[in-house]
C-alpha cells in the first residue's frame, strides 16, 4: 500500500495522472483499470471517477502532453535535425508522458489517436512551414521516421541505436529529414 500523503486536491489529481500514465504505458487502455489506477495512488476509486469521470476521461488527460517545438521558419534545411532532435528526445526522456502512450498506441486505438492527435495538432503544423510541398504528406514521412526511431530506441531498444549519443542520431537521421521535406518525391 502507498504511503498515505497529505490531503491536497491537486496533489491527489496528478498522482492519479501520474498512475494512469504508467497504467496506461504497461497495461494498455483495455486492460487498465480505475481500481488498479487508484490502488497505485491508495485512494478509493471512486476519487478517480471523482476527478475524471470515467477511464475515457482519464486516458485523454493522461496522454496529452506538448512536444513544444520551436519555430522552424529561418531555420537552414541542414541544420533542422540538430533543431529537432533535442526537443524530440527530451520528451522522449523526460516527459513520461509519451513513452508510455507509444507502447499503449501499438495495441489501443484510444492510444493511437491520442498519438495521432499529437501529430496532427503539433508536429504537422510545425513541419508545414518549411515544407517545400504536399506538406501533409511530407510531415507524415518525418513522423514515421521519429515515430519508428523512438520506438526502436526505448521500446525495442535495439542496438545500437539505444546506445546513441543523441547528437550522433541528429547527424544520422538529419538527411533523411531534409530529404522527406525537400527531397523530390520522383
Amino acid at each position: 500500500m502507498p504511503a498515505r500523503r497529505p490531503r491536497s486536491a491537486a496533489a491527489t489529481r496528478a498522482a492519479i495522472l501520474d498512475a494512469a500514465r504508467v497504467r496506461f504505458g504497461a497495461e494498455g487502455y483495455e486492460r487498465t483499470t480505475l481500481r488498479a489506477v487508484a490502488s497505485d495512488v491508495g485512494v478509493d476509486p471512486a476519487m478517480v471517477i471523482r476527478y475524471f469521470t470515467n477511464k475515457q476521461s482519464l486516458f485523454a488527460e493522461a496522454a496529452e502532453f506538448e512536444l513544444d517545438l520551436p519555430d522552424l521558419r529561418g531555420v537552414a534545411m541542414k541544420d533542422l535535425a540538430a533543431v529537432l532532435m533535442p526537443r524530440f528526445i527530451a520528451v522522449w526522456e523526460k516527459d513520461g508522458t509519451f513513452l508510455p502512450l507509444l507502447r499503449a498506441s501499438a495495441t489501443s486505438p484510444q492510444a493511437a489517436e491520442a498519438m495521432v492527435r499529437v501529430f496532427a495538432g503539433q508536429v504537422v503544423p510545425a513541419l508545414c512551414v518549411v515544407a517545400v510541398d504536399r506538406a501533409q504528406e511530407r510531415a507524415a514521412l518525418v513522423g514515421s521516421q521519429i515515430l519508428g526511431l523512438a520506438f526502436s530506441r526505448y521500446v525495442l531498444r535495439v542496438p545500437p541505436l539505444a546506445e546513441m549519443a543523441p547528437e550522433q542520431l541528429a547527424r544520422w537521421i538529419g538527411p533523411v529529414l531534409e530529404h522527406y521535406l525537400t527531397g523530390d518525391p520522383g
